[in-house]
């Protein structure tokens, strides 16, 4: 009997150290830098806002919180680098629309699941697509784009972030919608794609609408609408896609801080308070909305609710539209 309880106190004991080494390793996180992977190229839309947020957070939290542009396929590879990172909270995902709410349809093999190797901390903002043309191209809304597209068959080329990205899959709806037909030129992020517009490699592209405000206003390109149900307060005088005649066509692009899943619930519980904060505050809503963004912050829960419904909402677009991964 004696040796029964004392099995049971030495349980107990045990217990008892594992939760204040819990509590001790919560209570002292962050004792290090946090790296934030971003998996497009720096400059772009979804750059920037993440700049933005880990500028705040990291004055919040006490350490840097740096942006890492883990670049290619799309932000495939920082997606798969951050589901193997070590769930210690030190690397997170700022994960968006593409990673981990389009690829599981649009690939046969991913190398993670956007679900089950996730711990979603939160939203963080909501952008709409724009479309833009470069100037030189003879066309200044969406109908006249068409009728140009019909009239030089195989002719139009169109770039994008990567294949599976909002970019790639807005033009691909559009295609769907209207019948016109467009050469896809897949880029490695959003901005070389910006770079070859200005260029004039290519003629047209969706763009998240926070990389292309200056370009816009500056003449550099040219907005043909926006893909949000409403108009942009950043460009009142731009159309929707449905105002410019092409039926329930919308689009919102949106981004969360996601870490490992095994990450402790105590570390995600902190980050979350602390990006809920940053989300929050006035100076980062007015430098989100001023880039065309909104600020969306949520609980962990409603963030994996609504990342299942994303993914089942976009399964369908890409059905339809015949999209696949190049």
């Amino acid at each position: 009997m004696r040796s029964f309880a004392l099995r049971v106190i030495s349980v107990f004991c045990c217990l008892y150290l594992a939760i204040a080494c819990s509590q001790a390793h919560a209570q002292a996180y962050p004792s290090k830098p946090i790296r934030l992977l971003v998996g497009l190229a720096p400059g772009g839309g979804t750059d920037v806002i993440a700049r933005i947020v880990a500028a705040k957070l990291s004055e919040g939290i006490g350490q840097q919180v740096l942006v890492e542009n883990r670049v290619g396929s799309g932000g495939l590879l920082a997606a798969d680098a951050a589901a193997k990172a070590a769930s210690d909270g030190y690397m997170l995902l700022f994960g968006g629309v593409s990673n981990i709410a389009i690829f599981p349809s649009l690939y046969k093999k991913l190398p993670y699941d956007p679900v089950k190797d996730f711990a979603p901390i939160s939203l963080v903002a909501a952008v709409p697509n724009v479309l833009v043309v470069n100037p030189n191209l003879p066309v200044k809304n969406v109908s006249e784009l068409v009728a140009w597209a019909k009239a030089n068959p195989g002719k139009l080329s169109y770039g994008s972030s990567g294949a599976g990205s909002t970019l790639h899959l807005s033009m691909e709806m559009l295609k769907s919608a209207t019948g016109i037909d467009a050469v896809h030129v897949p880029y490695k992020g959003g901005a070389p794609a910006v770079a070859d517009l200005l260029g004039g490699q290519i003629h047209v592209m969706f763009d998240n609408l926070p990389g292309q405000i200056a370009y816009i206003k500056y003449g550099r390109t040219r907005a043909l609408a926006v893909t949000s149900a409403k108009r942009s307060a950043q460009l009142p005088d731009v159309p929707t896609m449905m105002d410019a005649g092409v039926p329930d066509f919308e689009v919102v692009v949106w981004y969360g801080i996601l870490a490992p899943s095994a990450t402790p619930k105590t570390i995600v519980d902190k980050l979350n308070t602390e990006i809920v904060k940053v989300l929050n505050s006035p100076d980062v809503k007015d430098r989100l909305a001023k880039e065309g963004a909104d600020s969306i912050p949520s609980t962990p829960a409603a963030f994996a609710a609504f990342q299942k419904s994303e993914i089942a909402k976009w399964a369908k677009v890409v059905k339809d539209s015949g999209a696949t991964a190049d």
